[in-house]
């Protein structure tokens, strides 16, 4: 029974970890470095790297950087197309990593099933504040990006602690996932179809005028 709960936890860490990679890299990485180091939770080897003191100072001062950007609309749009190349990486190597010490002929597997999730949560993450930067006032931006930072720490701390209610909410998260994507893909696909038509319509008008 003990060994069953102690996959089951290395399951719901690595899905956890992956999830709020793909969301906020470095509020993830914080998070689990804090917890470990604090006592709060014993890392697995592969992760205790994480409770380094230079880990620790330089995720926090990422998230700083990171918990601004995100804030300002168009800023947080780029920033996130230039973690696209970070985020889902990092996403594959904690999941692996959590699940290494349970079994480490699953680590490839991990790190593959992690790298999807990763990308699953970011492209649902970058995607939507595409179109919530389309509002003219920028409150939306704001909660929404103090809501996916609450997330991401609530998302480990809650598979750490109620792995099973983690489960149901990440199969939650699944089937919204599902179901929103197309939208926000079918929305992208206007904003940047009025963005083509307005600067491509001023650039032929410029260049009847001469």
């Amino acid at each position: 029974m003990e060994q069953y709960e102690q996959v089951i936890q290395a399951i719901t860490l690595a899905m956890g970890a992956a999830w709020a990679s793909g969301v906020n890299l470095y509020a993830a990485i914080l998070t689990l470095g804090v917890l470990g180091v604090t006592g709060n939770m014993v890392l697995p080897p592969e992760l205790q790297v994480l409770q380094h003191p230079m880990v620790l100072t330089a995720a926090g001062l990422m998230f700083a950087v990171e918990f601004f950007a995100d804030k300002i609309p168009g800023i947080d749009t780029g920033w996130d197309a230039i973690h696209t190349f970070i985020r889902i990486p990092a996403g594959a190597l904690l999941a692996a990593g959590a699940i290494s010490e349970v079994n480490p002929d699953l680590a490839v597997a991990a790190a593959l099933v992690g790298g999807t999730i990763a990308a699953s949560s970011h492209v649902t993450k970058s995607g939507s504040r595409v179109l919530i930067n389309a509002s003219p006032e920028p409150f939306s931006n704001w909660f929404a990006s103090l809501t996916e930072d609450v997330a991401v720490m609530g998302s480990i701390w809650l598979a750490l602690t109620h792995p099973y209610i983690f489960l149901g909410c990440f199969i939650l998260f699944i089937v919204l996932m599902v179901w929103l994507l197309p939208k926000i893909w079918s929305g992208i696909k206007k904003v940047f179809g009025f963005l083509y038509r307005l600067f491509g319509g001023v650039q032929s008008g410029d260049s009847e005028k001469i």
